[in-house]
């Protein structure tokens, strides 16, 4: 095969690229493991075991089992509920659930924990409007560890929907046709042959669900750190801010625990996944559909009541205490105003900086990836498929593990500064940058990847016999050919992007905010409706870019974009 033969351009792009990874993947994590061990062999109070014997970890990891484990029971049985809903009736309007159901997933976690947090308590502008608030001085139960468990369960269960879905699109159609013609009840078929087939695809959602539940710190910091309810991600936070002598070798050494745990978890949901794979040995041609009958209405209401608790209500309770002077007043023609968004809109100081910063990140991240992602995936295409699945894995470790952790390597890597060129990144919009490129790689490249490899081969064959070198095949036949994935890439990293809290909490400086540390630090300061108005908007941004992909969707691969192909 002629395409078996690299020319050098080739060679020195795959050079380059593997560079590229190294410095994005590799040596962050490395930095934090030499940090994290440091000292271990020679001194017996070394920073890791100091924080292995400190029995603040120890309640801190048993808070983040605590509200994980509760989290991802939440989130088994919304995202499993939906899943089999959906995907296996005949209920109408399939792409409006699903895509609503999808929504909580893509909103910032600290937005999803300001807008319930506006649905409860005393000062609640919605309840006061209806003259349902409690009495003055009485506790939100959203500052507990039960209201952080429920907020991690809504926020992960589109997880499990995704794990689960792709199993029952693909169950065996003849086995259950066979079931039916021997007149088996629809419960008897779901009990005896649906359940059975995906349930390692729905103990895989589980796993994923739960190891994303433990490195979540947008939803614990609104939550629990008021409360002071710490949970891993927020021990982390806290010693952090805290500053002294011992301080980095501890929080590298809780960044360590808190990586081998999810890591730990990422490895049984593969396991996990792989062993569920026998289902797809009867992938059908057609969905399976259950006629719902007399029980259409019901379900539709059903499903109707569940979404409107889990997000309609709580996005009215935010966009209501948007338009009221203060919290704790009610919503009415006197108190009605738009101060906020006008002080949103005309303020020239952190918030219109912290809009320009988010875009700027989140628009170059989406950019440099789009530019990066289309060599790589070229040049993964035409490697060893062992070789392929490493440097697939070490490029997925930074999106893994949880993003508090990855600002911490960063921190590490770049807290002096770089040898030989003598430029400082920390504290700067650069550290920031470098840290979404690192994070987003894999998010842009997975669709980019997925659309090269249908491509035939033949087409690039062709363009080499007649003279076309590696790049010149690149840009004139594959960039076409995957255009729509590549602009779907950039799209979904911008989406992740612009609204990111975990990456940046740690990384911003004055001067650097981004979106999500704004609406943060406000709601900590006890600015909320401005806070609020902030997050509205943000809604908006993100319901605006998902419905921008659903229109890409149909010229993209299957699974690119899950809430239109779930339909």
């Amino acid at each position: 095969m002629l395409l078996k033969q690299p020319d050098s351009q080739l060679r020195w792009l795959s050079l380059s690229i593997f560079l590229l990874i190294a410095l994005l993947s590799l040596l962050p994590s490395t930095r934090l493991l030499i940090e994290a061990l440091k000292g271990v062999n020679f001194n017996m109070h070394s920073p890791l075991s100091d924080i292995l014997s400190s029995s603040q970890t120890w309640t801190a990891m048993g808070h983040s089992f605590y509200t994980s484990g509760i989290g991802t029971l939440i989130a088994v049985i919304l995202g499993a509920g939906f899943a089999f809903i959906i995907t296996l009736t005949n209920i109408p309007r399939r792409a409006i659930w699903v895509f609503l159901f999808m929504l909580p997933m893509m909103i910032p976690p600290q937005v999803s924990a300001l807008s319930w947090l506006q649905l409860f308590g005393p000062a609640s502008p919605i309840l006061n409007t209806f003259g349902l608030a409690p009495a003055l001085g009485s506790s939100n139960p959203m500052y507990s560890a039960e209201g952080i468990a429920l907020l991690l369960g809504v926020q992960n269960a589109p997880l499990v929907f995704l794990a689960l879905r792709s199993q029952l699109l693909c169950l065996p159609q003849d086995l259950i046709e066979a079931a039916k013609i021997a007149r088996a009840s629809q419960l008897t078929i779901w009990l005896t042959i649906i359940l059975p087939l995906t349930r390692g695809a729905l103990i895989a959602g589980a796993a994923l669900a739960f190891v994303s539940s433990l490195g979540n710190f947008g939803i614990p910091a609104m939550l629990g750190i008021p409360v002071n309810y710490l949970v891993l991600p927020t021990l982390i936070y806290q010693k952090m801010a805290g500053f002294g002598q011992s301080m980095l070798g501890e929080v590298a050494s809780l960044s360590m625990l808190i990586s081998v745990l999810v890591l730990g978890g990422m490895v049984v949901q593969q396991w996990l996944q792989q062993r569920s794979q026998y289902a797809l040995a009867g992938q059908s041609t057609q969905p399976i559909s259950f006629r719902l009958g007399k029980w259409r209405t019901l379900t539709e209401i059903s499903i109707g009541t569940v979404l409107l608790f889990i997000l309609i209500i709580p996005c009215i309770a935010l966009i209501v205490s948007s338009f009221v002077p203060a919290l704790g007043m009610p919503l009415n023609s006197q108190t009605f105003t738009l101060s906020a968004y006008i002080e949103m809109l005309s303020n020239q100081g952190v918030t219109a900086r912290a809009f320009s910063n988010s875009l700027l990140l989140a628009g170059g991240a989406s950019i440099v990836l789009m530019v990066i992602c289309l060599p790589l995936s070229y040049i993964l295409l035409k490697l060893p498929l062992k070789t392929r699945i490493l440097v697939t894995s070490l490029i997925e470790v930074p999106y893994a593990i949880p993003g508090i952790v990855l600002a911490i390597a960063f921190i590490l890597l770049f807290a002096r500064p770089i040898p030989i060129l003598d430029i400082t990144l920390y504290g700067s919009m650069s550290i920031i940058f470098l840290a979404y490129l690192s994070c987003f790689l894999s998010v842009c490249l997975k669709p980019i990847f997925s659309a090269m490899s249908q491509i035939d081969t033949a087409l690039e064959e062709a363009a080499q016999m007649t003279g076309a070198n590696a790049l010149q095949r690149l840009l004139h036949i594959i960039l076409p050919l995957t255009a729509p994935a590549f602009f779907a890439g950039a799209l979904l990293v911008f989406l992740i992007a612009v609204n990111e809290l975990t990456v940046s909490a740690l990384l911003w400086s004055a001067g650097n905010e981004t979106l999500g540390v704004l609406i943060f630090n406000l709601d900590e300061s006890g600015d909320t409706v401005l806070a609020s108005a902030i997050s509205v908007l943000v809604v908006l941004l993100v319901a605006t870019l998902m419905m921008l992909l659903s229109i890409l969707a149909p010229r993209l691969p299957k699974g690119v974009i899950p809430w239109h192909d779930s339909v």
